[in-house]
């Protein structure tokens, strides 16, 4: 698995451990070993232009995916085929933000963020309760097995 980090914010970020995360939930979720995904953090400028550009909304935003290949999770005897599952874009600014309302560190809300992100690429939504339930539940797991402890409080609607 192919994952690549760039940090164009500014900010200091652990990006060996969203690098190793990345590759748990392709794990996790049996991913070809051949698949790509890319991970990029901006600060609030640069997040802004990409939401109203892409979102046509205002303002700089916590977390963004956009999937190329549609790539969808395997199951333990069929690995989704390779391909790139497309961009994750964070913001640390505001992951920073949410993560003092959760109480908890920005590391764990770029955690809990990229995760989500990952979900999405791989097909994952939560604009209905059902899909939200199951969305966060495997959020939550997934998080969990990565970081051997509990989950940081979600800050994500």
């Amino acid at each position: 698995m192919s994952v690549e980090v760039s940090n164009e914010s500014g900010q200091e970020v652990d990006l060996e451990e969203l690098t190793a995360l990345a590759g748990h939930v392709m794990d996790a979720l049996y991913v070809h070993p051949d698949a790509e995904v890319s991970i990029v953090l901006y600060d609030e400028e640069a997040m802004a232009a990409l939401h109203v550009k892409w979102m046509d909304l205002a303002g700089p935003t916590d977390v963004m995916s956009f999937p190329m290949d549609e790539l969808r999770p395997g199951t333990p005897s069929a690995l989704s085929g390779p391909g790139f599952l497309g961009d994750i874009v964070l913001c640390p600014t505001i992951a920073a933000d949410q993560a003092k309302r959760g109480g908890h560190s920005t590391q764990d809300e770029l955690d809990l963020l990229t995760t989500h992100g990952m979900l999405h690429l791989l097909g994952y939504d939560h604009a209905e309760p059902e899909e939200k339930t199951e969305m966060f539940g495997l959020q939550r797991e997934l998080l969990e097995g990565f970081l051997g402890r509990p989950a940081p409080k979600e800050t994500i609607q």
